[in-house]
């Protein structure tokens, strides 16, 4: 029997409770997750990857989950899956604009390579609105981000917004 070996890829700039509960649910659909933790400078991140990938194993490690690992890469998707071995793509969806391009990013890493299947987790109802983007917005804006991220992820944030400083009327 071949092991089941999953990426779960994102930019997580900051890790969220959304991406914790994908992380946890998705560690019980693989024998080993790979948390593969990416460059994306499109999204104008807040953090730079080192500090995201100590943010995100930081927060898998608190999980405790043990056939759980990150990774940072910067390549195609694909072209990682397949130099770790992965024969799963694990992919969080929160509403039907995040399907459509998931669908259409599925249908084309189906094309380059078709051992690879994507899997799309649904995220809690109770997550389902939490965005990074979002989290980052409301707190360059003074909101609380507590409900959205930890107690240590919500602590970087501030300090980050300390130096970026806080944007518009408060």
């Amino acid at each position: 029997m071949t092991s089941r070996i999953g990426i779960y890829p994102g930019t997580f700039d900051p890790i969220t409770r959304g991406h914790a509960d994908i992380i946890r649910r998705g560690s019980k659909l693989v024998d080993r997750l790979i948390i593969g933790v990416t460059t994306n400078p499109s999204k104008n991140p807040m953090f730079e990857t080192d500090e995201r990938f100590a943010m995100v194993e930081r927060e898998v490690n608190a999980m405790g989950l043990t056939n759980v690992e990150v990774v940072g890469f910067n390549a195609l998707l694909v072209k990682f899956a397949q130099k770790q071995g992965a024969n799963v793509i694990i992919r969080g969806l929160r509403a039907v604009a995040d399907f459509e391009y998931e669908y259409q990013m599925a249908g084309m890493n189906q094309q380059l390579d078709e051992e690879i299947e994507t899997v799309f987790l649904m995220a809690d109802v109770s997550l389902q609105p939490i965005a990074s983007k979002l989290v980052k917005e409301i707190a360059l804006y003074g909101g609380d981000i507590s409900r959205f991220v930890s107690a240590e992820v919500e602590a970087e944030v501030l300090e980050r917004v300390k130096l970026i400083g806080l944007k518009g009327d408060y």
